[in-house]
């Protein structure tokens, strides 16, 4: 029978961690794609994962494993009546006010019951199988491998094999097929653990649980969380925008449980434990001296240190594992940490952090947590003597070297970002003084950032991190979103209403600028703001309306510190922020000539609007004649696949053109980059003479390519793998 708790497990498993990413993507079209929504999104799982760790826990104390069992049966038929997954027809969030409350009640009614019946799986059937007469019922941990082995292919399954085949309503009636399934192995496990259990001895009561162990357990599981979430948003949004990298560091999060609940430890975990401070010493050099490259390095090593620490916290986790009979606590503790890290990085990092400094703070909660029992005030005192000696140093070297650092690596680099923390590793034997010294030194860089530091100006919104710098040769201001560049602006007089980077006069967007009659210039729609670039095509009489949905990149381009391309527009300028979708819906049909959407360059692109049901809209907005332009640069999407197939679909005509780099000795040339362009229009005759534009062509057809819709997208299909 332990291959059907075995099996019944991995199932519940696979369910739960293919239903978030479904729901999300129901949820996506009517909220927009703002971090913010996934972020509630998550919490909420989060949170609805601890609820049913705490029903397991709480039912089976109260009532006994026989009696539970019972309860269980009815519990699992209760969420048969939302089944399959949807969002009831006519839900919509309210026109005004905050959303949050209508996403909260409408998670806990579309998802919540099934939801929470599925996440009370592995530690009910665990505690039911120690409660049995079978010979590994004392120790029945092992089963949560087969949890997290399951967790870890629906991870990978989802947007590689199930996103890219079926319709969401599709995908609902599959999982609704699994929950049934679910229920006839939960029932046949219950149906075999009454009589055993009935016939066993009695399970006997373990001491109560110290409260600073159950701290230790909560710490031990916020941890790595955190760090996961920490590294992905490091790895996804500053350093490489690479679709689909947050697998990597959920799945290797999710590879550690698997290992260390398993029934042989393929590494010593004293080893793992040792390897920590090395890891964290290293990291936090690459941190503090934001080095790019090589590449391998720079992406690698946060993969490899969430590992080890991940490993090594889990490992103390499961190495202070209690009695079977105390084990559905256990998964309530392990659970309130998760809830309590996703709640730290999602929710309050973003507003209290102005760039991603939750990383190597978890970092240093990970040396702190595995030192294991305080030290005495004595002790205590040489720890933070030690600490300020090492700040000390770091601010030494800081002023010292700091006013002759570039932006090469170089051993003046070298000694000031590396020196400190690598020499910290002299108290590897003293965990917690080793933290202490780092965070000293970690002070000490956050708060004297060095003189040759090019940023001028660094915030942080539920959108991720700006940054305001100047290029290399200090003659533009560049806004910078993670590693890409959303604007670029020229500071030498008699340039500054130049258009560059992507809006360059003799790129894709120069040239269909000046094939498009004036009567569609004189209301145009630009969908996502940047730094306000592409307003210096704008002229008197005019009127531009830019849709954006973080209020904090309109502040930095109204801020004349940094960029004036919309206080010099001659045009009327209105910028109208929230999600471009749900504002555009407010707007009156027919409204505009042209609509420029440039929200396609980062790794996160928003999905609902690229769709059928988007593209549709736009159309509505539009003139008869009415122009789409699309900016679809991106590093690792073939973006122009999509829009060439929802143009096959709804009968556009449309052409593509993927400008060059300037040569490097045009006087602009730093400020202005190469870029990919696609063209939507209704009216073949629109781009009749676009025949004669140098880098305007007839895409190919599209006929392999699904068209995306708010049921059905793809980001796998269309990534670019070379």
């Amino acid at each position: 029978m332990l291959i059907l708790f075995t099996v019944t497990i991995f199932l519940g498993a696979l369910l739960l961690f293919l239903v978030q990413p479904l729901v999300g993507r129901m949820l996506l079209p009517l909220l927009g794609g703002a971090p913010a929504v996934w972020n509630t999104v998550l919490v909420f799982f989060q949170a609805a994962l601890l609820a049913g760790y705490g029903y397991a826990h709480l039912s089976t104390r109260w009532l006994g494993v026989r009696r539970q069992v019972w309860l269980h049966w009815v519990v699992m038929l209760m969420p048969l009546t939302v089944l399959p997954i949807s969002v009831p027809a006519g839900w919509e969030p309210p026109a005004a006010g905050h959303p949050l409350g209508w996403l909260l009640a409408t998670l806990a009614v579309v998802v919540g019951a099934p939801f929470f019946v599925v996440a009370a799986t592995s530690p009910l059937l665990q505690r039911w199988l120690a409660a049995s007469r079978h010979p590994q019922a004392r120790d029945p941990y092992f089963l949560y491998a087969a949890s997290n082995a399951g967790s870890l292919l629906a991870l990978v399954a989802y947007p590689t094999l199930i996103e890219p085949r079926w319709r969401l309503a599709e995908q609902s009636w599959w999982w609704a097929a699994g929950y049934g399934v679910l229920v006839l192995l939960m029932t046949g496990c219950g149906l075999w653990v009454r009589p055993a259990q009935s016939a066993a001895e009695p399970v006997a009561t373990a001491a109560a649980i110290p409260w600073r162990r159950r701290g230790r357990w909560v710490m031990l599981a916020l941890v790595p969380c955190s760090l996961m979430l920490s590294v992905t948003t490091y790895l996804t949004a500053d350093l490489a925008p690479i679709p689909l990298l947050w697998v990597l560091p959920l799945g290797l999060y999710l590879l550690t449980f698997v290992l260390v609940f398993a029934r042989r430890q393929l590494v010593p975990h004293q080893w793992v434990v040792a390897a920590v401070p090395v890891v964290v010493a290293v990291l936090l050099t690459l941190l503090l001296s934001h080095e790019l490259e090589p590449l391998w390095l720079v992406l690698g090593m946060p993969l490899v240190g969430l590992f080890v620490v991940a490993l090594a916290c889990h490992g103390e986790l499961a190495a202070d594992r209690p009695p079977a009979a105390q084990l559905t606590e256990f998964y309530f503790w392990l659970s309130a940490g998760g809830v309590l890290g996703g709640v730290f990085n999602a929710l309050l990092a973003p507003v209290v952090f102005r760039t991603v400094l939750e990383y190597p703070l978890t970092l240093l909660a990970a040396c702190w947590v595995l030192a294991g029992r305080p030290t005495g005030r004595s002790t205590l005192a040489l720890d933070l003597a030690w600490a300020v000696a090492a700040g000390l140093v770091a601010v030494n070297l800081n002023q010292r070297l700091g006013p002759a650092l570039t932006n090469e690596f170089t051993w003046r680099n070298a000694v000031v970002y590396g020196v400190p923390p690598l020499a910290c590793l002299a108290l590897w034997s003293r965990p917690r003084r080793f933290a202490l010294a780092l965070g000293a030194v970690l002070a000490v860089h956050t708060l004297l950032p060095t003189c040759a530091d090019r940023i001028l100006h660094e915030a942080r919104s539920f959108f991720g991190v700006y940054r305001v710098s100047r290029s290399p040769s200090g003659q533009f201001h560049w806004l910078v979103h993670g590693s890409t560049i959303h604007g670029a602006q020229s500071c030498v007089d008699g340039y500054r209403r130049e258009p560059l980077s992507y809006y360059t006069r003799r790129g894709p967007l120069g040239q269909a600028w000046s094939a498009l009659p004036d009567r569609l210039k004189q209301h145009v729609a630009v969908v996502g703001l940047g730094a306000g670039g592409v307003s210096c095509y704008a002229a008197a009489g005019q009127r531009w309306t830019f849709y954006e949905i973080d209020p904090l990149v309109e502040r930095l381009a109204r801020d004349p510190r940094y960029f004036t391309f919309l206080r010099d527009c001659p045009a009327a300028v209105r910028v109208v922020l929230g999600d471009a979708r749900l504002s555009l819906a407010q707007a009156r049909d027919g409204e505009f000539g042209l609509m420029i959407l440039d929200a396609y360059t980062s790794d996160a692109i928003p999905v609902h609007l690229l769709t059928r049901e988007a593209l549709a809209l736009y159309r509505r907005k539009l003139t008869a004649d009415g122009v789409l332009l699309f900016h679809i640069s991106h590093r690792h999407l073939r973006l122009e696949r999509v829009l060439g197939a929802l143009a096959q679909d709804a009968g556009l005509a449309c052409r593509v053109a993927a400008g060059a780099a300037p040569v490097e000795d045009e006087p602009l040339a730093e400020g202005m980059f190469a870029s990919k362009w696609m063209v939507l229009a209704g009216d073949p005759a629109t781009l009749a003479q676009w025949q004669n534009l140098p880098d305007w062509e007839t895409p190919p057809p599209r006929l392999k390519t699904r068209p995306w819709t708010d049921d059905y997208a793809s980001v796998f299909s269309v990534f670019r793998w070379r």
